[in-house]
């Protein structure tokens, strides 16, 4: 059964909107765990646009006992004001995982996955430097990727398929084509000797759908349903549903 890690970015920016301490990050996560969940995921940003660095100090402390901590983001965005870097919030709080993401302050959210081609030889030594601090790694990478087994020629424990398309596809009526790239690429992963991550607009109408096309699957980070789901359910009936599903 693969973990499901919550990302909890969507309670940042709804407290971020207002300002003050409401609603709660740290207090969400809990929510999260006691409910089942076995992973919580944040993706701290230079702007600080959600999740911020004290939030990552503040949850780390949280994921033990077999609840892993998972850190996204751009391992090459400079430090900014009180952000201090990738590397650096991963030295200071110890994540189970790092997942690296090709993103900038132009994205709304995450849209695409490495060119292992081009960002391979750079990619290399910052991978190293994360594996030093403690964490495995993770490459956020499209569906159908030409070069995925170079993922591990650079040292990646695992790559995270970016789901993105699938689910719009989803929503269309017309996956088929989608979800065989994903399954396709999660094969061409495992047998590079990869694990296999999945990510972004998951939801409980095709998140079934595509662990059975990936049954080796190890985890899926989801954060901008399952929080909007639990607006309406609940967050722990929410988190609940969703390992449901990931258990069938």
């Amino acid at each position: 059964m693969a973990v499901l890690s919550v990302n909890v970015n969507k309670i940042a920016v709804l407290r971020n909107s207002r300002g003050g301490a409401e609603p709660d990050v740290v207090t969400a996560a809990k929510t999260c765990i006691a409910a089942g969940a076995r992973g919580i995921t944040v993706h701290p940003r230079p702007d600080q646009r959600h999740i911020r660095p004290a939030d990552v100090r503040a949850l780390a402390p949280l994921c033990v006992g077999g609840v892993e901590f998972n850190i996204e983001g751009n391992g090459f965005a400079p430090p900014r004001g009180d952000y201090p870097g990738l590397l650096a919030l991963v030295r200071e709080t110890r994540p189970a995982q790092c997942t690296l993401v090709p993103d900038g302050d132009a994205q709304i959210t995450s849209d695409h996955g490495f060119d292992l081609r081009a960002d391979a030889q750079r990619l290399k030594p910052l991978i190293a430097d994360l594996k030093a601090a403690g964490a495995r790694v993770s490459l956020f990478v499209d569906a159908g990727c030409a070069d995925i087994e170079r993922a591990a020629e650079i040292g990646a424990d695992r790559i995270e398929i970016y789901t993105g398309p699938y689910a719009h596809a989803f929503a269309r009526g017309d996956h088929a084509r989608e979800l065989a790239a994903c399954a396709d690429t999660g094969r061409r992963a495992q047998s590079a000797g990869l694990g296999v991550n999945a990510g972004h607009d998951l939801n409980q109408a095709n998140l079934g759908s595509f662990c059975a096309a990936i049954p080796f699957l190890a985890e899926v980070s989801i954060g901008h349903a399952l929080i909007g789901e639990a607006l309406y359910a609940g967050l722990a009936p929410t988190v609940r549903a969703y390992l449901k599903i990931l258990a069938r």
